[in-house]
């Protein structure tokens, strides 16, 4: 069961993700170095590999608010974090659809670094405090193009889909 690795507040900008004088560098192989990158603790955590993959960050509101920068998204997604927030930011919430990175809308989420959560399609369990959050799902579409991968999986998967029935 994945645990909390990071709890954050409110209104945590793309700076704060993935800050702006690392913009040099957009590979989706060399942003997630760069993830958090003032949270220097953290951030060594996660280059040296010692955050598994399917942790979990949580936030408040308006996470990912700020700039439109995809490079954001992508840094997380490298680590294969998941990030359930009360709230996302429309263009960081577009950005992590489109490259697969896992978002719950979970409005009323209690928790805190290192507890163990379970997060299931409708409702998040703290199974820590053993308080039960009901969540946000993302419309359908949107749902499959994460699940897929991201938007490139995912039309490469149609338009394969469309070559092999036509």
């Amino acid at each position: 069961m994945p645990n909390v690795v990071l709890a954050l507040g409110d209104d945590i900008s793309t700076d704060a993700i993935y800050p702006g004088r690392y913009m040099a560098t957009v590979l989706p192989t060399e942003t997630p170095q760069f993830a958090f990158a003032d949270l220097t603790e953290f951030n060594a955590r996660l280059t040296q590999q010692a955050v598994p993959p399917g942790s979990v960050v949580v936030a408040g509101q308006n996470f990912g608010c700020g700039s439109s920068r995809e490079q954001a998204a992508s840094a997380l997604k490298g680590h294969e974090l998941v990030v359930v927030a009360k709230g996302f930011a429309r263009i960081f919430l577009q950005n992590a659809i489109n490259l697969g990175l896992r978002t719950v809308i979970c409005p009323s989420i209690a928790a805190s670094e290192g507890d163990e959560l379970e997060v299931g399609p409708s409702e998040v369990v703290n199974r820590t405090t053993g308080l039960h959050f009901p969540i946000v799902p993302l419309p359908e579409a949107r749902q499959a193009i994460v699940n897929a991968g991201g938007l490139i999986p995912y039309a490469r998967k149609k338009l394969l889909a469309r070559t092999v029935a036509g």
